[in-house]
């Protein structure tokens, strides 16, 4: 049909009606078409979610599209490009990956034109997705991550430098030509954790003669020679302006009142000169944990040396000594440079010391050296192992089918029974329509539906009220229960409601005709816009049939809970520390709890939030300290972060301090988060702490 919309329903009807190969391929076809032939995004994300219906229970019959539905990357709407591959990537099989591959980096080729909307958002899904497949596919991957590391200079270069360490784990045989792209790309690299992943890289898995020396020699290359600080002239120093200062000043809050503000002002350090290379700039700029990671990297550069017939004894010597004046010029620095955080150069003189005596002295040589040398690859091998086991376990959780009707149910047929039947019997698919038209399943018991119901008049006012609150998502449904108190007719009830927070009343309550002693139902649907927390009130009006005198009664508040819209997700280490930059509001709540154990605190904390964990524990750790980070997002798709740290002081109690830190896009949820927690961090509930 000429008609897009006679082609959708068409297609629709057609797997409906069968689920022969040939009708499903026929639809898979005209969805795939209409993709590409319709601009509008709406309509496209229509299509991706029958497609993703159909990707179930005939995936081998998708993979014909495949290729089809790839091309609807071309739009420029990175949430359809993310859909396209969440739609994609699960088909992909070794007949196609190739191809797929291909795709993939040119649209990763495209997104260096700096004038394309989606580029770094884009780039980074792109990124994941042939991480993904070359992890699958391991034919795919020495042709993927050569393209890959082009891109170590530019915004998604933590992704790819993530990508190349799992790859040069997995696959020992692409070791040798990524090991020599990656030192060739060293003076591209911008970003200091970039960076420092790289030199890690460098000193774990080079392991030949030639390859030690043209490390080695391309770090010092990128370092130059010590000192790694900014000459300062006589001028400068003299000078007493460049000395640290206390700035008070005055400033307006938001909310209007006056406050004064004072600031410590440090010198800031010279920028170095535009001939320098980007790791000889981080050093001289004050970054002490990447001059640490300079020494590892080095010392077991010079610890391999050692053991290797390519190099002899004077060369390996030489290389020991100019890793030790490096150290030497880090450490220098690290005392110098002003910008350097204290604790981080402290951790640097002590990690540099241990690498120091490693190299000058024979026993602590012979101690930690097999240490330094194979540790790191084993407890990195037991970490992808971790993420391994933790995407299976999610896996395994989204094919979990959910078990709707027994195979030996009765089937019901509606249109089949009398009209009395239907105006007093409702049969499971009659429960399974009303499950669909609520949003709410029948899983729920009976102490989690009394929890959410609220008194709103007392026991001796003229007419009692209480009200059962369901929550579904976007709508609040208020079942008000109003019991008539006094021996006469109350006439012209009316429950008048309003509200606080971004919640409008779509559907306000009628006005009832009470008898004495009587008792009715009245029901309000309220629409919910954020996940900001929100307050119900309101009034009952009312007028005494026998007296004709009117009635007020004011309602108590109904505060909605911020855990009835927060729904655990998980994200990247990467995604999260971005958001963490990105975002605003932060609300900080000091940590004040009974609770003595660190991993039960985080356990509370984590499930009464209704968060999900993305730092992993394991119940065996032992120590004073624990920092963790909670994601969530609501049901309107607002992201909320939680950072925990804490450490059980050195006292004769023992109790917990330190800092829960939230922060989210709007104000709403940063400061509902802060509320919860601080409500239910004092202590485990009474039936868990018995």
């Amino acid at each position: 049909s000429e008609s897009a919309a006679v082609s959708f329903e068409a297609a629709w009807t057609m797997v409906s009606l069968s689920s022969a190969p040939s009708a499903v391929r026929a639809a898979a076809s005209t969805y795939a078409s209409l993709l590409n032939s319709q601009n509008d995004n709406n309509i496209k994300m229509i299509i991706l979610e029958r497609l993703e219906e159909l990707k179930k229970k005939n995936s081998k019959v998708l993979q014909e599209v495949l290729m089809d539905i790839l091309r609807a990357l071309s739009s420029p709407n990175p949430d359809v490009c993310k859909k396209v591959l969440d739609v994609t990537m699960d088909i992909v099989t070794s007949r196609n990956v190739s191809e797929v591959v291909t795709t993939l980096k040119k649209e990763v080729a495209k997104t260096q034109d700096a004038d394309l909307e989606k580029g770094v958002v884009y780039r980074h899904m792109l990124i994941q997705a042939i991480h993904g497949c070359a992890t699958r596919y391991p034919i795919v991957a020495e042709s993927v991550i050569h393209t890959l590391m082009d891109f170590l200079s530019s915004d998604g270069a933590m992704q790819v430098i993530i990508f190349v360490r799992e790859i040069i784990e997995q696959y020992p045989d692409l070791r040798a030509t990524i090991l020599s792209k990656l030192v060739n790309s060293l003076e591209n690299v911008t970003n200091s954790g970039v960076m420092c992943v790289c030199l890690w890289i460098l000193g774990e898995y080079t392991d030949d003669a030639d390859g030690v020396k043209d490390s080695f020699d391309e770090i010092n290359r990128q370092l130059g020679e010590a000192p790694f600080t900014v000459e300062e002239t006589k001028e400068e120093t003299k000078d007493g302006d460049d000395e640290p200062k206390l700035v008070t000043k005055n400033v307006v809050l938001a909310d209007g009142t006056y406050a004064t503000q004072t600031v410590y002002s440090e010198v800031k350090a010279p920028p170095p000169t535009d001939n320098l290379t980007s790791l000889r700039k981080m050093i001289i700029e004050g970054d002490s944990f990447l001059g640490s990671v300079i020494s590892s990297s080095l010392t077991k550069l010079c610890l391999r040396a050692s053991g290797l017939a390519g190099i002899d004894p004077v060369s390996c010597k030489d290389m020991t000594l100019k890793a030790l004046l490096v150290m030497c010029g880090i450490v220098k620095m690290a005392d110098v440079c002003m910008i350097a955080q204290r604790s981080s150069a402290s951790d640097c003189k002590e990690r540099i010391t241990l690498c120091c005596r490693v190299l000058l002295d024979p026993k602590a040589n012979e101690l930690l050296k097999d240490t330094l040398l194979l540790e790191g690859k084993t407890t990195f091998l037991h970490f992808l192992s971790v993420l391994k086991e933790r995407e299976a376990k999610e896996a395994e959780g989204k094919e979990e089918a959910v078990l709707t009707t027994q195979a030996d149910d009765l089937i019901h047929f509606r249109q089949l029974r009398s009209q009395a039947v239907q105006g007093v019997d409702l049969d499971l698919d009659d429960g399974s329509d009303l499950v669909r038209a609520t949003g709410v399943g029948g899983s729920g018991s009976l102490s989690d539906e009394l929890n959410h119901v609220y008194q709103l008049s007392g026991f001796a006012d003229p007419v009692y009220a209480e009200a059962n609150v369901k929550v579904h998502d976007y709508d609040i449904v208020l079942d008000i229960l109003v019991i008539n108190r006094t021996p006469n007719t109350l006439s012209n009830l009316t429950v008048e409601l309003s509200t606080m927070g971004d919640m409008k009343i779509v559907e306000r309550p009628q006005s009832q005709n009470i008898g004495p002693l009587d008792q009715t139902t009245i029901r309000a649907s309220i629409k919910v816009s954020s996940t900001e927390t929100g307050h119900i009130f309101g009034t009952v009006v009312y007028e005494d049939s026998s007296t004709g005198e009117k009635g007020y009664i004011n309602l108590n508040d109904i505060h909605m809970d911020i855990m009835d819209y927060i729904r655990p997700a998980h994200c990247t280490d990467e995604v999260f520390r971005s958001m963490w930059a990105e975002f605003e509001w932060e609300n900080k709540v000091a940590i004040s709890t009974s609770i003595s154990g660190l991993l039960d605190f985080l356990d509370h904390i984590v499930k009464s939030t209704n968060m999900s964990c993305l730092t992993p524990h394991d119940s065996t750790e032992k120590g004073n300290f624990l920092a963790a980070n909670l994601y969530a997002k609501s049901v309107f798709g607002e992201d909320a972060l939680v950072n925990l740290s804490v450490e059980k002081k050195q006292d004769t109690e023992g109790k917990l301090g330190g800092y829960i830190r939230i922060r989210s896009k709007t104000q709403g949820i940063a400061l509902s988060l802060g509320d919860r927690i601080t409500s239910v961090q004092r202590g485990l509930p009474e039936n868990k702490s018995q």
